[in-house]
Order: C-alpha cells, then structure tokens, then sequence
C-alpha cells in the first residue's frame, strides 16, 4: 500500500512540474514572438536581391520597420537611423579588418556620389571595437563620403544579430527592412537594388 501510495505522489508531482514548465514556456516565448517575427521576415528577403517587380508584389506592410538607434560618428556626433527617414538607405555592418568589406567600400563611394542627390546614403556601422582606433584613419585614408558610426551599443542585436560581415541591410523611403545581403556584392548588384528603390 505504501509503495502505490508513493508512486501516486510522485506521479502527481511530476505532473505538477511539467505543468509549470509548460507554462513557463509559453510566457517566454511568447514575449519573443514579435522579435522572432522582424528577423525570420528579414531573413526570408536575403537569398533574393530586391528589385522593382519584388518591391512592387510585395505589400508593404510584410516588411518590418527598421529598429531605431542612435551611435556616435568618426567626429563623436550622434547620429540615428530615423534621420535618413525618406532615403534609400543600405545599412552596413562592417569591420575595418574585413577583406570583403574593404572591398565592396569604393562601390559604396561611387554610388553615393552617383546617386547620393536622388535619396540614397550609406550608412556604415563599425563592429569590432577592438578596431574602433584605425576606423577613422581608414575612412579617412580611402575617402568614404558616407557617415560612419561606432558599435557601441550592439545594435547587430536589434536586426537580429550578424553571424558574419559585410551585412547590409536595404531599407526603403519609408524606413522599412526590404532586404539583407550578406557577403560583399559587386557594385552593380548594389546599383540596380538602388534604382529600384529610388
């Protein structure tokens, strides 16, 4: 009789904590929901380049705003993503020890002086901080007519972290994600997603 009685006491507290556990569950991961939403969005984007007949078929609506920041420039002026609100803007998450990132910078340059005028800018964010020191003579040396801001803040995390750089981001006129390339693109590539936004 005490051995039945004992198997039921424990079956009942077993049942007691897969039921907290359950509830545990749910509480978290639907507190994440929303995130998880904004970076599978993102992600689903990135194995296709954006051009016109996409940004035209999609909603606009199934794209997610792009999450606001604020980072200090080479000069220790504060800069915020929503200040370029309007443009074209590629989000660029990059470190001055990337051979791929320097390699795409000078197609950057050119298409900001290209088409800079009509609405678009580049927006470089340095991730390494053990580099932060050598970004601004490197901007410098190569002449990057773009603002560039340090990392400080982990802001990779808001866009749901960068497993690898350069990453760039394409965020339309009306401040929404449209796209993520990761790895470096010739400058063509990133020429026809600008005139199909602009």
């Amino acid at each position: 009789m005490s051995n039945n009685a004992n198997s039921k006491q424990y079956l009942i507290y077993g049942g007691i904590v897969v039921l907290i556990i359950a509830i545990a569950w749910v509480i978290f991961s639907g507190g994440n929901s929303s995130k998880k939403a904004v970076t599978q969005n993102v992600q689903t984007q990135q194995q296709q380049p954006v051009q016109k007949s996409a940004a035209v078929s999609t909603p606009e609506d199934q794209y997610p705003m792009a999450p606001d920041f604020e980072l200090p420039d080479l000069n220790g002026k504060n800069i915020k993503l929503s200040d370029f609100r309007g443009k074209v803007v590629f989000l660029n998450f990059w470190a001055t020890w990337c051979p791929p990132c320097k390699r795409e910078i000078p197609g950057f340059i050119n298409l900001v002086n290209k088409y800079g005028k009509d609405g678009f800018v580049v927006l470089g964010v340095a991730v390494d901080p053990r580099e932060f020191d050598k970004v601004k003579p490197f901007a410098e040396r190569i002449g990057i007519n773009y603002p560039v801001v340090y990392d400080k803040k982990g802001v990779s995390q808001l866009y749901g972290g960068i497993r690898s750089i350069p990453t760039t981001f394409v965020i339309n006129r009306q401040g929404k994600v449209v796209g993520q390339i990761i790895g470096s693109r010739p400058e063509q590539t990133f020429e026809g997603i600008i005139k199909s936004l602009l």
